[in-house]
């Protein structure tokens, strides 16, 4: 679990997640609540771009909207500013059950598992003459940089002998004062000639300005306080159904959350610190290479994990299983016998082997639709699951292809297999549904 740097508990969150959310204090003898019923209430901040403001307009409000739509209830908000007293005012006085964002780690607030993981970035003009990547490179220095007080960077900085700093105050109230937003407008008004903030505040600021501007993501250097940090929602302690809850809503939708982040221009980094590059969408099918990354996820379709997965096949859901068949191993004659090893699978799937590639063969297509119609009975609302193995195109090109033949319930499920054993459940061997096409041979391994 992250650990965030000992700055004082107010400056603390402000300087992990630039005003994402404040601390609690841990409810003396709280009763835990339950899974809202019939109103979700966010805590929030009325002017925090792009985290959240009362016009709905930051990726937090459309998070918010997510899971108030997935439960099915009324949205609301709490408003208050995200400066010293946040949570004391609004989650602890229980006027609200919901904050969006807080850095994992905090041990007063109860928290879900992360939904991102974001860094701080480097901001500065492309017609600067500044070409830095990291913090050592030779162009920054002599920069005069902004960065905010108390924050991770303004340590770093100095380590790399960057002096020439413009400082920005820590602690204001959002009412009226946005230092880090500033500090972007600043450089790109060439009052400064770089900055460095907290990656949501420099990507949306940085691609609203008029001129054009480089946004870095910086990694972790070691043996220094952290650029990264992996961010959750915050809820009050004792609340196991509701973390529980809200831990498979991050599972199910993380797909949505990714793209709400990318039109925001959220950078994320990978667990391992790397700088993520995002796969995007292709308009039609893959057609090479299916085991490689894969995007996040899928229009028209849910993505979804494994506890979804469960309780969909409890619900009737038709599982969907599209690795191909495994390729006869070469040096093998004609003559000789092989046994292909048995497919093992999440109980209760169908097999349809071959029918993810990006061009199928007529007989591989109408194997697909034919068995699609079978299993759901011609009932195109039935929830189907398609999955096969994690970065498997094969699962997002046969998901995709169930939805251009007119389903409307259509999950994919590309943590797969795999996925589903790691969650402790078991796997059962199965067979091919019936007359499946051999097809070419295949990239995916069993």
């Amino acid at each position: 679990m992250t650990r965030r740097p000992a700055f004082p508990s107010h400056a603390l969150l402000l300087a992990v997640a630039l005003c994402a959310a404040a601390v609690p204090a841990r409810a003396a003898g709280g009763q835990a609540e339950g899974i809202p019923t019939d109103v979700l209430r966010v805590c929030a901040d009325a002017n925090l771009l792009p985290f959240s403001n009362d016009r709905g307009e930051g990726f937090e409000n459309r998070i918010a909207r997510l899971i108030a739509d997935d439960l099915k209830v009324k949205l609301a908000f709490t408003w208050w500013p995200q400066t010293i007293g946040f949570v004391r005012n609004t989650l602890r006085t229980r006027q609200c059950d919901l904050v969006m964002g807080t850095a994992v780690g905090e041990e007063l607030m109860q928290n879900t598992n992360p939904y991102y993981r974001s860094t701080y970035a480097l901001v500065y003009r492309k017609d600067s003459g500044i070409t830095a990547r990291t913090l050592s490179d030779p162009s920054l220095q002599g920069a005069r940089i902004g960065v905010v007080a108390r924050t991770p960077p303004s340590t770093v900085m100095l380590r790399h002998g960057l002096t020439n700093l413009e400082p920005y105050q820590l602690d204001t109230d959002t009412r009226a004062h946005h230092p880090a937003q500033r500090a972007v407008e600043d450089v790109a008004a060439a009052r400064t000639d770089a900055a460095i903030v907290w990656g949501p505040i420099a990507g949306y600021f940085a691609a609203r300005q008029q001129v054009p501007m480089a946004v870095v993501p910086l990694m972790d250097e070691p043996g220094t306080t952290p650029f990264q940090y992996m961010i959750s929602m915050g809820i009050r302690p004792d609340e196991p159904d509701w973390r529980h809850w809200l831990n498979d809503f991050i599972v199910r939708r993380q797909g949505d959350i990714d793209r709400i982040l990318a039109e925001y221009h959220v950078p994320l980094a990978n667990a391992d610190g790397t700088i993520r590059t995002e796969v995007a969408e292709p308009e039609g099918y893959r057609m090479a290479d299916y085991r490689a990354p894969t995007p996040s996820g899928l229009r028209g379709a849910e993505t979804v994990g494994p506890a979804e997965v469960e309780r969909l096949a409890k619900d009737g859901a038709i599982l969907v299983d599209v690795l191909p068949t495994p390729p006869k191993p070469e040096g093998l004659t004609s003559e000789s016998h092989w046994v292909p090893p048995p497919h093992r699978s999440l109980p209760g799937a169908h097999w349809l082997p071959n029918v993810g590639y990006g061009a199928p063969s007529a007989e591989q297509e109408a194997y697909f639709r034919t068995n699609l119609e079978r299993l759901t009975a011609g009932d195109r609302k039935r929830p189907l699951v398609v999955f096969c193995q994690p970065e498997c195109w094969m699962s997002w090109n046969a998901a995709k292809r169930a939805v251009a033949l007119g389903y409307e319930a259509v999950k994919w499920y590309p943590a797969g297999t795999e996925g589903w054993k790691a969650a402790g459940h078991e796997l059962v061997t199965i067979e091919p549904e019936p007359k499946p096409d051999s097809g070419p041979a295949s990239k995916v391994a069993n």
